[in-house]
């Protein structure tokens, strides 16, 4: 039962990004990016996108910090994993 997340080398919209994950449930994810005070609108399937600015915050308050692949293997073994459809699935 533990927070992980990656460094912050995912670029988009001008910013660096980690992804944010619980291996346990998508309720103690929620749980932790309340007490940080990251928006629900940053939880994306499985996940928050977390920017970089955020990351050491993120890491004092708990968040173990893994490699980004680490992170879709837990995923995957918490069976919490969610592929984004593909646009033919739609």
């Amino acid at each position: 039962m533990a927070i992980f997340i990656d460094q912050p080398t995912w670029p988009g919209h001008g910013r660096l990004w980690s992804h944010l994950i619980s291996d346990t449930s998508y309720e103690e994810l929620h749980a932790f990016a309340v007490r940080l005070g990251i928006p629900r609108r940053a939880f994306e399937r499985d996940h928050y996108d977390l920017i970089a600015e955020r990351f050491g915050t993120a890491v004092e308050a708990g968040a173990r910090v893994v490699e980004s692949r680490e992170i879709v293997r837990l995923l995957t073994e918490a069976g919490l994993r969610q592929r984004k459809l593909s646009r033919l699935a739609r």
